[in-house]
C-alpha cells in the first residue's frame, strides 16, 4: 500500500477522516514524509519522528474536513503561546513598562504591550529579535536589556557591563 505521492489528503470528506488516519497509521515513515509534502506543501522538519509526522498530518486532515479554529480561538491560542515560563515580561513586567538601553551612543526604548514589544513604532514578538536588529548580531534580548542575570552577577551589573 505504499504511495510516493498521496493526492487523497486534499479532499477527504468528514465521514472518511477516521479511515484516512487509520490508513496513514499503517504507512512507513518515508510514505508519511510524502504525505506531509502533499499536506503542507513543504518538506517535513528534519528529525521529526514518525509519531509526530502522523499527528500533524492527522490534525491537518481534520482541519480540512471539519474546518479550522475560529479567529477568537486562534487569538487565545496565540496569547497562550506567548506565555512561556522563560518569558520574563509575563513573570514580573506589566504592559506599559518601558525598557531603555543605550547602544553605541543611541538610546533605544522598548515598550511592553500585550502583543509583544514595541520598538520604533513596530511590534515585535521578542526582545531577542529587537536586540539583533539593534546590534546586527545574535544577542539574547532579555540579557541585552538587563533583565537576565549574567553569569556571576545580577541583572543590573549585566546591563552596566553591556553598555
Amino acid at each position: 500500500m505504499p504511495t510516493t505521492r498521496n493526492t487523497r489528503l486534499k479532499s477527504i470528506l468528514p465521514g472518511d477522516v477516521a479511515l484516512e488516519i487509520e490508513r496513514l497509521a499503517r504507512l512507513r515513515i518515508g510514505d508519511l514524509r510524502s504525505a506531509w509534502v502533499t499536506c503542507f506543501r513543504s518538506d517535513p522538519p528534519k528529525g521529526l519522528g514518525r509519531s509526530l509526522l502522523l499527528k500533524a498530518i492527522a490534525c491537518r486532515i481534520q482541519e480540512n474536513a471539519f474546518g479550522g479554529y475560529d479567529k477568537a480561538t486562534l487569538r487565545i491560542l496565540k496569547a497562550y503561546g506567548c506565555n512561556r515560563p522563560s518569558d520574563e515580561r509575563h513573570q514580573w513586567l506589566k504592559a506599559g513598562t518601558v525598557l531603555v538601553r543605550e547602544y553605541r551612543g543611541i538610546r533605544h526604548a522598548v515598550t511592553i504591550v500585550p502583543e509583544g514589544y514595541v520598538w520604533r513604532e513596530n511590534t515585535y514578538p521578542s526582545l531577542t529579535l529587537i536586540s539583533q536588529l539593534i546590534t546586527g548580531i545574535k544577542w539574547n534580548g532579555p540579557r541585552f536589556f538587563g533583565l537576565r542575570q549574567a553569569k556571576g552577577g545580577n541583572a543590573g551589573q549585566a546591563q552596566e557591563k553591556a553598555l
